[in-house]
């Protein structure tokens, strides 16, 4: 999204939006550690990221309107090591993505979210599944040319959403809306159609503003929600569908104040998850670890 547009419109839900609820602040987690710090880089607005299940330790993460339709697999320093680029596709809006499960249960995929809207004006959304890589040394780029693409609309309304994270053990996908107050969580029920236009499931209101990321955990016991200000955890003991986990009380972890965060991932072993923003003017990113104590 283009950076004067974003920063009107959250200028705008800042002012006009009720003061959010406080909550429980938790001690799960250590504050914020910066590993590296985004300079130069193919991918300086990064809208999302998720863990590499294929390529341990490795990140993937991607930019947003206006930049070409790639996916970026990264280190923990920030170097990029392989570029994936989606032959055929164009990048509207891409906002998150995620990786788990799909329809080879022997296989790892990578779900690709052009599901942004700034101007709530698009009917349809798209999200492109394919084949999680497996990056080999001295390999740096990738053509994607074997993808699935879930077409969708929301019921209601059309919405701005930049939200997108999948069940591990069911496989549904959920999506939740930005610039509403209460947001809203969608579904797309697994197995979701990729010649058919579905229609997302309402699944329930959230009483935040402006999320922008998300992730459910491998294990299937939390799930993180975050906004501009704020990062929300949920949990429980034993896997729990995201409805129902949802509808208990977050517990608010504290946040390394991002010039624009968007980005938020668990990491693969549990140990703790990632946050990242894209640059903004002068003020620096990094990319921050939050180590589980």
């Amino acid at each position: 999204m283009k950076k004067v547009l974003i920063a009107l419109v959250i200028l705008a839900n800042l002012g006009c939006s009720k003061k959010e609820a406080a909550y429980t602040i938790s001690t799960a987690f250590e504050r914020g550690e910066p590993l590296a710090e985004l300079k130069k880089s193919p991918f300086p607005e990064v809208s999302d990221m998720a863990a590499s299940i294929n390529n341990p330790g490795k990140l993937w993460v991607h930019n947003d309107s206006g930049n070409k339709a790639e996916v970026f697999l990264i280190d923990k320093t920030l170097q990029l090591a392989l570029t994936c680029k989606l032959k055929g596709v164009d990048n509207r809006d891409w906002e998150d993505l995620a990786v788990g499960p799909g329809p080879d249960p022997a296989k790892n995929y990578i779900y690709v979210g052009d599901i942004g809207d700034n101007a709530a004006a698009h009917t349809f959304k798209y999200i492109y599944r394919f084949e999680e890589p497996v990056w080999h040394e001295g390999e740096d780029k990738m053509e994607i040319t074997a993808y699935d693409k879930i077409t969708f609309r929301l019921p209601g309304d059309m919405k701005d959403t930049e939200t997108l994270f999948i069940d591990p053990k069911t496989k549904d996908l959920f999506i939740v809306s930005k610039r509403e107050e209460p947001v809203y969580l969608y579904t797309l029920r697994y197995p979701y159609s990729t010649t058919d236009t579905l229609t997302a499931t309402e699944v329930m209101s959230l009483p935040f503003r402006e999320i922008v990321a998300g992730d459910f955990s491998d294990d299937g016991k939390e799930i993180l929600l975050k906004n501009y200000e704020h990062i929300y955890r949920w949990s429980a003991a034993a896997y729990t569908p995201a409805p129902k986990l949802l509808k208990g009380t977050p517990e608010e972890i504290p946040y390394e104040e991002e010039p624009q965060g968007e980005s938020i991932a668990w990491d693969r072993n549990g140990s703790g998850f990632y946050t990242l923003s894209e640059k903004n003017g002068k003020k620096k990113s990094y990319l921050y670890f939050y180590k589980r104590k």
